[in-house]
């Protein structure tokens, strides 16, 4: 085509004004040119919703509409009237010589990290599953760290969600915890999972709104403890929000903020099955990758759930036939809220060097809870840190859920998994702050350990080091793996694969890289991707043993089993994400969807 300056001619005026449109290609920019109202027009042909040719779409009264999925643009500028479409690219158009001449490369109104994060707020505003994986997609090839993105979506979830923190903001934290674990293309299903997650736990809920601090900054840090706890155990949301905001607003430290919401959430056992500690955990692990300039609302959002949460020892689990809560009691000093007990326990010995001893494993998977509590007060009184002691029964209840027998009802999976990923959660608290209330946690998440005994009768097998003969290369394990997940019910087969890749020398990372690969191409529920965040975060921190490397090597393989197995279990879905997910990658990449 002929070049005028920034111009290149693109069709004749009569021609186009006799056929009212056209599709030309101009410097490799598919266009779509309209005669209308005695005006000619240029847009991108690719309708911004998923690419339809837009030259085959209906200009009337000023509105192109795409025949697809019927979505309007203003014809002039491009703007949509649909949220879900997106704007169109117009182009500059001149006539010259009888000839319309466009400038295919006319400067946009906004760079793509920030046309993308605007897409972003809407696609959440709106909830719309496709704009968000777009937006995603687009800021990850712009460049923009995800820290970015997970701090916008944070936002969004605190401040329009009057329950506060709830399972989609869970899910953005265990995804924002394990994305350096993830091939760079499943860090954007990452992102999308955790944005479309959060969009749709706030689709048509009422918004926050907050409660503000006291005036005064002058409240000692106990105080302010007190007043926090005992509004909670009240059901006072609006009194402890309004505590927690004030220890936030006077820069109280992130340890003290950590004590303050740790001992509520540890003021009764095993709060809502574990989510309320959970959460708590989430909110703060989240604040790492957001920035701490997000704590005053995110931790308030953890107000609505510890208020409302289901209390364990009020339930008949905790109370018969074994009185698990006054077990309990005697070892907090009498009420469940209080902790005078603990404290003396811990002001035995607290500076002792302690190693756990070679038998407190089998112990904490026996059946006998008093043995189990007073194991634990033992270990306490010798030294023993909360996180040392938290190590230990998060490895416990990882053990619950990769013995967990498939005779057993399905729903009984998760029964073992809110024990993991609560006993998970204690542990990252302990590493948090090392407030005496969370040695509670350990206990409660002891006794949880105990009461789920009986879904590991008869115990799954789990494979020892060796049990394989690792003739094959690891590539093909994993890929044998990832075929056990399109597959009903390859549970055990899951978990001996996972066996077989250590045997065979295979890279944890690359197995960690598969395993959130095949959790991220299926829609996973709330627990699945709780399940495999807790699983890494346990592989991770699992020490360095004391009782011979192969104990050591039985040990660190046993999380990667269990969330295996519980992949296994609820895989292969019907994978509606990943196609919203892949069309929406094409579409980014300028690839066609629609085939005439």
């Amino acid at each position: 085509m002929a070049t005028t300056d920034e111009f290149r001619t693109a069709i004749p005026l009569e021609e186009l004004r006799e056929q009212g449109r056209a599709q030309v290609s101009v410097d490799g920019t598919p266009l779509a040119l309209f005669y209308h109202e005695d005006e000619v027009r240029a847009v991108d042909n690719r309708c911004p919703h998923m690419g339809f040719p837009l030259s085959e779409g209906t200009v009337d009264d000023g509105v192109l509409t795409c025949h697809w999925h019927h979505a309007r643009f203003e014809l002039a500028c491009g703007d949509t009237f649909d949220p879900w479409a997106d704007d169109v690219q117009t182009y500059p158009v001149e006539i010259r010589d009888g000839d319309v001449c466009v400038n295919p490369n006319p400067e946009r109104d906004l760079p793509p990290d920030e046309h993308w994060a605007n897409r972003l707020e809407t696609g959440l505003e709106e909830n719309l599953g496709l704009v968000l994986a777009k937006a995603t997609i687009g800021l990850h090839d712009a460049g923009v760290d995800h820290r970015e993105a997970t701090a916008t979506i944070l936002d969004f979830g605190t401040r329009y969600r009057e329950d506060g923190w709830g399972p989609g903001l869970t899910i953005l934290g265990c995804l924002a915890n394990v994305i350096d674990d993830l091939e760079p293309e499943d860090r954007k299903r990452a992102l999308y999972t955790g944005a479309r997650r959060v969009a749709s736990d706030c689709a048509g809920e009422p918004p926050n709104f907050d409660q503000p601090s006291f005036a005064t900054r002058e409240v000692e840090f106990d105080r302010l403890k007190r007043w926090f706890c005992d509004c909670v155990e009240v059901r006072d949301a609006d009194g402890a929000e309004r505590c927690l905001r004030t220890a936030v607003a006077a820069d109280r430290s992130e340890r003290e903020l950590a004590e303050l919401v740790f001992a509520a959430a540890t003021d009764h056992p095993y709060l809502s099955t574990g989510h309320v500690l959970d959460f708590a955990n989430k909110a703060f692990e989240s604040l790492e990758h957001a920035g701490p300039e997000h704590t005053d609302d995110s931790l308030a959002a953890l107000v609505e759930p510890l208020v409302t949460a289901d209390r364990s020892d009020e339930r008949s689990s905790w109370r018969r036939p074994v009185d698990l809560v006054g077990l309990l009691e005697d070892v907090y000093g009498g009420d469940v809220t209080e902790t005078s007990g603990l404290e003396a326990l811990v002001a035995e010995d607290a500076s002792a060097e302690w190693e756990p001893p070679t038998d407190l494993r089998e112990t904490l998977l026996a059946d006998d809870p008093e043995a189990i509590i007073d194991a634990l007060a033992d270990a306490v009184r010798e030294g023993a840190t909360s996180e040392a002691l938290a190590s230990e029964v998060a490895g416990a209840a990882a053990m619950r859920v990769a013995q967990f027998g498939t005779t057993n009802e399905f729903s009984d999976w998760n029964t073992v998994h809110h024990t993991f990923t609560y006993a998970n959660a204690v542990h990252g608290a302990t590493r948090r702050t090392d407030a005496v209330e969370l040695y509670r946690g350990v206990f409660d998440a002891a006794m949880s350990v105990y009461l789920d005994r009986f879904l590991n009768t008869p115990p799954a097998p789990i494979p020892e080091p060796g049990a394989n003969d690792a003739e094959r290369e690891p590539e093909e394990v994993l890929e044998a793996l990832l075929g056990t997940f399109d597959v009903e019910g390859e549970v055990d087969e899951a978990g001996r694969l996972v066996g077989e890749f250590f045997d065979c020398g295979g890279d944890p990372e690359e197995l960690k890289r598969a395993l959130g690969h095949a959790l991220l191409r299926e829609d996973a529920g709330f627990h699945t991707i709780q399940n495999l965040e807790a699983a890494f975060r346990q592989f991770d921190l699992t020490a360095e043993g004391t009782d011979g490397a192969i104990d050591l090597e039985s040990r660190r393989r046993v999380p990667l089993i269990a969330t295996a197995r519980y992949m296994a279990a609820h895989f292969p879905t019907r994978r509606e994400t990943e196609q919203t997910f892949t069309i929406a990658a094409r579409l980014n990449r300028g690839e066609a969807i629609h085939e005439e």
